[in-house]
């Protein structure tokens, strides 16, 4: 009879332990969702990863799509709901060093519309430039309906950016042909 009961016990957390493995993943210590809501929608995790420079983690990313793909074209392309979400890892990142990483990224994304996005570059940089410490969670949301990617800082709206020209260019920052970390640009990918 005990063993019966030890073995109904186990039957019945199996499913306790194998919901709350799904709902989250851990990439390099940091809990990742696997879903998010945006504008009344799910967003499911596509893929995460993590960022390094000169050896130091300095952010764990992840990419949440309304439609799963390991198409960096598509994804850039797609006028759909979609969102990046950052989690700062290193208190060796600063507003300055986070906002001239999205500056060298854009110029590699945006090529000849550099120019004509600039305004809406620093717009997007005036939304990152508060004080970061480790463990910030900024989430790059993607709207379709009035085209704005809308930046959020630990669940707080900073502010919106308009375009989906900027939408691209934004996300061609990890997915275009020249992305700035060809590992990470897997990883969102789930490759």
């Amino acid at each position: 009879m005990r063993n019966i009961l030890l073995v109904l016990t186990f039957l019945l957390t199996i499913p306790f332990f194998t919901v709350s493995a799904q709902t989250h993943l851990e990439v390099n210590g940091v809990t990742v969702p696997r879903k998010i809501e945006f504008q009344n929608k799910t967003l499911q995790l596509n893929g995460a990863g993590g960022r390094s420079k000169m050896w130091l983690e300095v952010y764990v990313q992840a990419l949440y799509l309304s439609q799963l793909s390991q198409d960096p074209k598509f994804i850039i392309d797609s006028d759909t709901e979609m969102a990046i979400r950052i989690e700062i890892t290193s208190s060796m990142v600063s507003s300055n060093k986070l906002t001239k990483a999205i500056n060298a990224g854009f110029e590699k994304s945006a090529g000849s519309n550099l120019e004509e996005l600039r305004p809406r570059i620093e717009q997007l940089k005036s939304y990152l430039s508060d004080a970061i410490t480790e463990k910030d969670v900024f989430i790059l949301a993607y709207n379709p309906l009035d085209q704005t990617m809308n930046i959020y800082k630990n669940e707080v709206l900073k502010g919106q950016v308009p375009g989906f020209d900027f939408k691209k260019a934004l996300f061609g920052i990890w997915l275009s042909d020249k992305p700035v970390d060809d590992t990470l640009k897997k990883h969102l990918l789930g490759i």
